[in-house]
């Protein structure tokens, strides 16, 4: 991992002192980055015990070191690749610490995210969105089950994904993913702008959020309930000046309650990837094959775009049909990509 002296003074403040962000950048300010470790003294606070040079010297080896045995790579404010979007925000990372395709910090970025519980049809559509985002976006998403999932099952077989850990490299969270983690780290990148040992705390999620808004061009919920952490990213979203788009939900689903007031406050509604990539001078690779359809399959199809979602009973009355005749043709439906179980013998069109 090469590094300037610029960049080794600010990761030995980061990894080698007990400072918070407010005191790093009053340090930062306080003396070219170059001269931090050897002027230490003259620039920390009196009260503050510091070691000799030497072994600040030592400390900031052995921290990029560490780094570098673990296959990690850090960025500053100062390097070539810190990404342009995140220096605009408020409270920009000092540094950011990563795990895979460096490459993609250049890339545009386009944040995808969603609550933990995310309706089946949501994150089926939220996963095909993301595949289709991510032929042109580099796909920025979280670890999480529900939205942030489906966006990682979309993007991940492109490689233009970058997950946001509200951890260090070296923890997961959820513990769940850690092998889900380690694909991404092989195919995409892992960020998170705490220390690699950190663990998740509480506050770490707000923060998180944050970079997630910071990082993207636009971002993109597919589900928020009233309170949810994927609204606090649109509201970094908006306070950051990003463009925001939102699923519609039906009226009175509460895990689609947030979208709708977002989409009522303004933000745009979005039922396709076309909707997000012309509104940035893209087109949509549409797929152009149709599958093939009975007409019971039509029928229910119909139905279910008709009605939102809807119970295997009900659909099965409204066809005119046996109710074992509609599970078997909604079964077909699924398979085909365009049905989806909502829980409870219910289902939703695709």
């Amino acid at each position: 991992m090469r590094i300037t002296e610029e960049e080794r003074g600010y990761l030995w403040l980061i990894g080698c002192t007990h400072t918070d962000y407010r005191a790093r950048v009053a340090l930062l300010r306080a003396a070219p980055p170059a001269e931090l470790i050897a002027r230490a003294e003259e620039i920390f606070p009196p009260a503050v015990a510091l070691p000799p040079r030497s072994v600040r010297e030592r400390e900031a080896d052995a921290f990029l070191a560490s780094l570098e045995k673990k296959g990690y790579f850090a960025v500053t404010l100062l390097s070539e690749d810190y990404p342009e979007a995140l220096k605009q925000i408020s409270t920009p990372p000092l540094a950011l610490f990563g795990a895979g395709r460096r490459e993609l910090l250049r890339a545009r970025k386009f944040c995808i995210v969603g609550s933990r519980i995310t309706p089946p049809w949501a994150e089926k559509l939220a996963a095909k969105v993301s595949g289709e985002i991510s032929a042109r976006f580099a796909v920025v998403t979280g670890l999480a089950e529900g939205g942030d999932l489906a966006a990682i099952e979309g993007a991940l077989p492109g490689k233009n994904l970058i997950s946001v850990l509200p951890c260090g490299l070296d923890s997961c969270y959820p513990a769940a993913h850690a092998s889900l983690k380690e694909k991404i780290r092989g195919a995409g990148l892992l960020l998170s702008e705490l220390l690699p040992g950190e663990e998740a705390k509480k506050y770490s999620f707000h923060a998180r959020n944050r970079l997630l808004a910071g990082l993207a061009e636009g971002v993109l919920v597919v589900s928020a309930a009233r309170r949810s952490g994927a609204l606090i990213t649109a509201n970094c979203a908006l306070d950051f000046g990003r463009d925001v788009f939102a699923f519609p939900h039906n009226v009175g689903s509460v895990h689609g309650e947030g979208c709708n007031d977002l989409i009522k406050k303004g933000a745009y509604l979005a039922t396709e990837a076309e909707d997000i990539l012309s509104y940035y001078g893209f087109e949509a690779q549409k797929e152009t094959h149709m599958p093939l359809l009975s007409a019971g399959e039509e029928k229910l199809l119909a139905l279910l775009r008709a009605t939102g979602e809807a119970h295997l009973a009900a659909l099965a009355e409204q066809a005119g049909m046996q109710v074992f005749e509609a599970s078997a043709l909604l079964s077909a439906l699924e398979l085909k990509g365009l049905a989806v179980k909502a829980g409870g013998n219910r289902y939703a069109a695709v």
